[in-house]
């Protein structure tokens, strides 16, 4: 068993897993890896490390394999690990961090999970909701699986699910500035880190 000594985590992961749960609101000392995170995930047999890993990794400052570990972008936030999570622990939100900061250094080990996120944050900016079918047409496109769902679209168009028209609500400018306010909000949380470090 090699052993981990806490007290030489190196300054920038200990800022690092600062800044991802300050973002993540979220304290990873709180966890003690009980594993109902893991035991209830739907999504496990995707992922290259449990979520219960993720969490003890970041606890050792271990934040270069986390931010390299597909699990974050395979994670469908469906929330049942944080719901079954006996220490209240955001494991949620904090995928969702370790993402940000994942994308922010460069890394994107599950591309297509990485382009369906911007293309579909893009589609409901700009119509206050996500026209299925441009959604599609774009993230076949910057994915490169290009014919993808070239089967299926012509039942679909029968049957009135996709077309050609564009929908947009009426406060569509509203639903862009709550997407611009939690950007910012994400950004304002990793420039002033707060708890959560891994020591």
């Amino acid at each position: 068993m090699k052993i981990v000594d806490l007290t030489v985590i190196p300054a920038d992961d200990r800022t690092a897993v600062a800044a991802i749960a300050a973002e993540a609101q979220v304290n990873f000392k709180d966890c003690y890896q009980c594993g109902k995170c893991s035991a209830g995930c739907p999504m496990v047999q995707g992922m290259d490390l449990m979520p219960r890993e993720v969490i003890r990794y970041l606890q050792l400052g271990k934040v270069q394999e986390v931010l390299n570990s597909k699990t974050p972008w395979v994670c469908a936030q469906c929330g049942v690990c944080t719901a079954r999570c006996p220490q209240n622990v955001d494991i949620c939100a904090t995928m969702r961090a370790v993402r940000h900061a994942a994308k922010d250094a460069g890394i994107t080990p599950v591309r297509e999970a990485d382009v369906f996120e911007d293309e579909f944050i893009k589609n409901v900016r700009a119509h206050g909701r996500s026209n299925e079918q441009y959604l599609a047409m774009k993230y076949n496109l910057r994915s490169g699986h290009l014919m993808q769902d070239v089967d299926s679209a012509p039942a679909m168009f029968a049957r009135g699910m996709i077309g050609i028209a564009t929908h947009n609500i009426d406060s569509r400018d509203e639903v862009s500035a709550l997407i611009d306010r939690v950007l910012q909000n994400n950004g304002a949380a990793k420039e002033a880190p707060k708890g959560g470090d891994a020591s």
